[in-house]
């Protein structure tokens, strides 16, 4: 997905700088409105609400097309690249480890098959077997013959197998078998070596992946030539790529989704020595791990939360963008909101402790990387900011609150150049590195649909909820109840209410028409928005049934 850049610096630069002109013109219209508005108390906290939630889009906003400011207008000179792979003079033995919870055998068949295909020459696999066979709702039968199935699995391939007492999910399990490569051998553990090569414990660097991603066979070998050439790196990031998408819209929405992230703002986090660890498809060194104590097991999205601590200890991290392994996307929608939960609650979970740590310990980083991480544990607030912009003109429609939605020329003046100088700036960039606008309206479209989940798990990791760790459901595609889908589809219908409500009364009163007018059209807008909700429920596309 990565296109050559195009020499454009100057075009971006301008761009950013007039989009930051109007950004700058656009919140202070908008403060302007909400100090000089005369209107009552409870008006008044929700046009607040209101401005709060534009003020967080604005922000983020920022600090996403600060990240493209950087990346195009980079000389080369700085970040990882396909094309600036160092010489690789030596090959010192890897890890490539993946730590699995009960997934589908054949999963787990084609992904150590890809392992044993890689072509580095001096690596070691390690299947980490976090599977719990104790537990009460599993048939004693099934659990064994599943078992069984792992380790004749294991030793057909040749993949070391190792096991240990259950404890702490996939932080607790990777760190007790980097605590049994020390020779510190946790409680109950257990190596079955089916390679051949004796006893582990030399491995200079670690390869972790997700049960479902699969490396291409060269995967190694550059990640290892930058790792070598840079002592302080502590790991690399590499994308992740849903292969499962050609019959599945919830797997495509998702993978274009996360495209957005893994483009511009991956690289940018580089640039600025910030980028942290996504979990899987990421390359570690085994000493940085060491001194940092191993993977956080206080957050479900431990990797995010080690990220912060080898930041601190002043350890670097880079991201290549170049697509090295690809896998599997969430298939249906409980999948879907099932990471998406994970992975809000984590990283808002954190907010506190980065807030605490930015404020009693400011020298521990850089000014960027406090910024970064600012920015990636308040992203999943966007939840909250939805809510308020969709439920805003269904009550001035109904009950004419903001009042202040009477008057919208002002408004509109500088919200219109505002929207379309960022949308524009936002679809020509990804263009350069060859998303369409179709493709990427998908993907932003399953991200507004999940609003409730991000407000929930938000919530949660506001008040420091931990959570527990949950994998994304694999090999099925099933459609939720709707009553599992009341907010979306509760939501839907206020707008779709206030819409029809707003329009008779623009052709019956007469006034405010624009007023009643602009309020419609954005509940219009939301309604086909949330509408969209139904599109993914039933995520197998015709062609796949008919085949």
């Amino acid at each position: 997905m990565r296109a050559r850049r195009t020499g454009k610096g100057w075009v971006i630069a301008v761009l950013t700088l007039a989009v930051l002109y109007t950004v700058s013109l656009y919140l202070g219209a908008r403060i302007f409105l909400f100090l000089a508005a005369d209107y009552a108390w409870h008006e008044k906290i929700l046009a607040l609400a209101l401005l709060l939630g534009e003020a967080f889009l604005v922000v983020h906003g920022f600090g996403y097309f600060l990240n493209i400011y950087r990346v195009l207008t980079n000389t080369g000179q700085s970040g990882l690249s396909p094309d600036n792979v160092p010489l690789l003079r030596a090959y010192p033995p890897i890890a490539v480890v993946v730590s699995s919870f009960r997934e589908p055998l054949e999963v787990v068949e084609d992904t150590l098959i890809c392992f044993y295909n890689l072509t580095y020459p001096n690596k070691r696999i390690f299947f980490l077997d976090d599977t719990r066979y104790d537990l009460p709702t599993w048939d004693l039968e099934a659990a064994a013959a599943y078992r069984r199935s792992i380790d004749d699995l294991c030793e057909r391939i040749g993949v070391n197998l190792f096991r240990r007492s259950w404890r702490g999910a996939k932080a607790g399990m990777i760190n007790d078998f980097l605590a049994f490569l020390d020779g510190r051998a946790p409680e109950g553990a257990e190596l079955r070596s089916f390679d051949g090569k004796g006893e582990p414990g030399a491995e200079k660097y670690i390869l972790v992946f997700d049960a479902d991603m699969n490396p291409f066979p060269d995967f190694a070998e550059p990640l290892v030539a930058f790792m070598e050439d840079n002592g302080r790196l502590a790991f690399i990031q590499t994308p992740q790529y849903y292969s499962n998408f050609e019959h599945n819209r919830v797997a495509r929405a998702a993978g274009l989704q996360q495209a957005v992230f893994y483009e511009y703002i991956c690289e940018g986090k580089s640039m600025g020595d910030a980028m942290f660890c996504c979990g899987t498809n990421v390359i570690f060194r085994r000493d940085a791990l060491r001194d940092v104590g191993g993977f956080d097991e206080s957050s479900v999205t431990e990797d995010f939360a080690t990220s912060l601590r080898f930041h601190e200890k002043q350890w670097s991290s880079a991201y290549l963008n170049k697509v090295t392994a690809f896998g599997l996307g969430p298939e249906d929608l409980g999948g879907y909101f099932k990471q998406q939960f994970r992975w809000a609650q984590g990283t808002t979970g954190l907010l506190r402790g980065v807030l605490g740590r930015m404020l009693t310990r400011p020298g521990s980083m850089t000014l960027v990387k406090w910024w970064e991480y600012f920015l990636s544990c308040t992203h999943y607030y966007v939840g909250w900011v939805l809510f308020i912009t969709m439920l805003c003109p269904v009550l001035y429609l109904f009950f004419g609150l903001p009042s202040y939605f009477a008057n919208p020329q002002m408004y509109a003046m500088f919200f219109a150049p505002y929207v379309l100088l960022t949308v524009s700036l936002f679809f020509w960039t990804l263009s350069q590195r060859r998303y369409r606008v179709s493709e990427l309206v998908n993907g932003i479209v399953l991200q507004a649909v999940c609003f409730p989940v991000y407000m929930r798990a938000s919530l949660l990791g506001l008040v420091g909820v931990r959570g527990s760790f949950g994998i994304t459901p694999k090999g099925r595609s099933l459609s939720l109840p709707l009553v599992g889908l009341w907010p979306q589809v509760g939501m839907a219908l206020a707008c779709l209410a206030a819409a029809v409500w707003g329009l008779t009364r623009l052709w019956y009163e007469r006034e405010p028409a624009w007023a009643l007018l602009v309020n419609s059209v954005w509940c219009l807008y939301h309604f086909v928005v949330l509408s969209s909700i139904l599109y993914f429920n039933h995520p197998l596309e015709v062609s796949e049934a008919k085949g």
